[in-house]
């Protein structure tokens, strides 16, 4: 049974992501006594350690994993009964921050992010079937990586014959090269564990001041209120912003912290399920939301606790042209301070103040230096970008994967967002040198066109989907044969995302490479 069938086995994966924001009901077994119970039937048990639990991992990555249990092996396990073993696996045999650092983008479910491996031979034999970061947040000893190794070839014993594979010795060198590297790299025992495990947890309970941006849609801020709820580590929450054009974004939810920092919260924003992954750093946070069912549509979040000193969260937008007067919203906490501008910029009108957030009237004078400066509100700063001109665009994400569905099907359709960032060539007047610089996001008119003459050839631009022209949103099409397409194929297509800017009396053009392929079948909590 593959990560397909195992979700599907128990409910979509929006939804079993959900368990990690669930409240267990009242009354129910704790989960050492659910493990005694149920887990050691088949685990050997050795005074208080139970064999093949010498692991530690996300809460995603426990998710997986017990239900792998639940579903391969028949562990008799309820689904309240999973959520409480996950939550005390993740809490005991968690990971310290600094250990998911670089991969923190899978369980934000940030997925055309490119990963740079830390060794040629870690991409080839550990992150052809799957992310990197998979691997990278979880720890294990050396006997637990041999395991993992032979769990592959007995779970998946095409994998010596796959593309990568059969040209080496793949079992040959997973035990003897990669075991002994991951062990040591990511090993079971680590120093950070140890130090994390002694601090005292910080209840996230207070109110804090949010602000990020969501491609397709653009910057919102707002207060996030969160109160204890029913439990140890469980939060009500509640949100009340608004989008940079005025456009409520409220809505109210559960949170549950996992491992004293792994904050997983599930809301209803304006009838739209979403969900929260951030990391709890003492009065700061960090992270992603997302609609639960259709992940390729989010943005960053962060956050910081009121009444907790001065931070600026953010500057909406980050630029100014030199020469123009722009509305900056500055987004933040203890934002009472004396405003200081980069040299040449001024405060035309103060539009409103609070100590959350300032809404200012700025100017630039032409002879305003150019580059990344930055705006400070008393003891905090932020970055701004001060510019005179766009010398080219460039297309976030570069690389992009859509895929079709809907009709009817099991599968929705995974969406492509896509932002235009303007670019600065520097001093030296030349593009992709080292003094270029990125100014920021800015409007664009968007299309779609072949990626190369066989798309052209198969007309995919026709038959991939519909890019809306004002926001950068790509919506695949339906799944399934279509009789107008030569040999009846899918809606798939090989496609150049295409950002259109008007600079003065120039067009502008960026592209980005997006695939559109056929529907995330598998679509397990860790990509």
């Amino acid at each position: 049974m593959n990560w397909t069938q195992t979700l599907r086995s128990l409910l979509p994966l929006g939804a079993a992501l959900a368990w990690l924001a669930a409240t267990p009901a009242a009354g129910a077994a704790t989960a050492q006594e659910i493990i005694n119970s149920k887990c050691v039937t088949c685990h050997t048990k050795v005074g208080d350690q139970v064999n093949r639990l010498q692991q530690r991992k996300s809460p995603e990555g426990w998710l997986m994993t017990v239900t792998r249990m639940r579903t391969m092996h028949n562990a008799p396990l309820s689904t309240e009964e999973v959520r409480t073993v996950v939550k005390h696996l993740a809490d005991t045999q968690g990971l310290a921050p600094s250990e998911t650092q670089g991969a923190r983008f899978a369980m934000e479910r940030r997925l055309n992010t490119i990963e740079q491996h830390k060794t040629e031979l870690f991409g080839q034999m550990c992150a052809r079937c799957h992310s990197g970061a998979r691997v990278e947040l979880q720890r294990r000893p050396m006997a637990e990586w041999e395991h993992l190794v032979h769990f592959h070839l007995g779970q998946f014993p095409t994998t010596e014959y796959q593309a990568g594979g059969r040209d080496r010795d793949w079992l040959g060198i997973a035990l003897k090269e990669m075991v002994p590297y991951l062990a040591k790299t990511y090993p079971y025992e680590s120093k950070a564990w140890d130090d994390w495990k002694a601090k005292a947890p910080v209840s996230p309970v207070g109110a804090w001041t949010v602000a990020g941006r969501w491609p397709g849609r653009g910057d919102y801020a707002g207060v996030m209120t969160v109160a204890a709820g029913s439990g140890t580590d469980r939060y009500t929450v509640g949100l009340d912003g608004a989008w940079a054009d005025g456009s409520p974004l409220k809505g109210s939810g559960t949170a549950l912290v996992y491992t004293g920092y792994e904050w997983r919260a599930d809301l209803d924003v304006g009838g739209v399920k979403m969900r929260q992954v951030l990391a709890l750093d003492g009065d700061r946070a960090s992270g992603r939301m997302y609609e639960r069912e259709q992940d390729a549509s989010g943005g960053d979040l962060n956050a910081a606790r009121q009444g907790k000193g001065a931070v600026v969260l953010a500057v909406q937008p980050a630029l100014i042209r030199a020469g123009e007067t722009a509305t900056l919203r500055i987004v933040g906490t203890g934002l009472d301070g004396e405003v200081k501008l980069p040299k040449a910029l001024s405060v035309a009108e103060t539009v409103s103040r609070d100590a959350n957030q300032l809404v200012l009237k700025v100017a630039a004078a032409k002879s305003a230096a150019k580059g990344v400066k930055t705006l400070q509100v008393g003891a905090a700063s932020s970055p701004l970008a001060v510019f005179d001109r766009i010398d080219y665009v460039k297309v976030a994400p570069e690389y992009a994967v859509g895929r079709i569905g809907g009709n009817g099907g099991s599968t929705p359709v995974v969406q492509g967002r896509f932002e235009a960032i303007a670019h600065s060539v520097g001093r030296d007047g030349k593009k992709g040198t080292k003094d270029d610089w990125a100014i920021g996001p800015v409007p664009a008119k968007w299309s779609v066109e072949p990626f190369n003459e066989v798309a052209k050839e198969d007309r995919d631009a026709e038959f991939a989907g519909l890019m809306d022209a004002d926001t950068g949103i790509f919506t695949p099409a339906g799944a399934g044969p279509n009789p107008k397409r030569r040999m009846s194929t899918n809606n798939a297509g090989n496609l150049n995302a295409v950002a259109t800017v008007t600079e003065g009396r120039k067009t502008l053009t960026g592209k980005g490479h997006f695939i559109v392929t056929v529907q995330r079948w598998n679509n397990p909590p860790l990509p």
